[in-house]
């Protein structure tokens, strides 16, 4: 092969640098699915304890972005208790109330 012809040129790599870890918004993106995990938490919790179906879904849909945003390197035991609190909440106040959900701002305008 003619080193003529090689259209690679060594002068001109450049070594890969990762980005800083100085970076303020990596930090901030990193705490959503712990701030979502502990406001799914608060919100099954009141499901549970309230029955209030629409604090169960919200519950469930917080447990989702948790979920959704989590790394795979990070520890799944919190997200899947998280989880499934949220589903068992969901579960309990459709047993204990089968009639379909009443959203709260319906009642204040009848």
């Amino acid at each position: 092969m003619n080193s003529s012809t090689d259209p690679r040129r060594p002068d001109k790599e450049v070594r890969y640098k990762p980005a800083s870890s100085n970076n303020q918004s990596h930090i901030q993106d990193d705490m959503i699915p712990e701030y979502m995990n502990v406001i799914g938490m608060i919100f099954s919790m009141c499901g549970l304890m309230m029955r209030l179906k629409w604090c169960s879904w919200v519950a469930l849909y917080c447990s989702c972005i948790c979920f959704a945003n989590t790394r795979a390197t990070e520890d799944a035991k919190q997200i899947l208790s998280c989880f499934m609190l949220s589903i068992s909440a969901v579960v309990m106040s459709y047993l204990q109330n089968p009639q379909p959900m009443v959203p709260p701002w319906a009642s204040v305008m009848q």
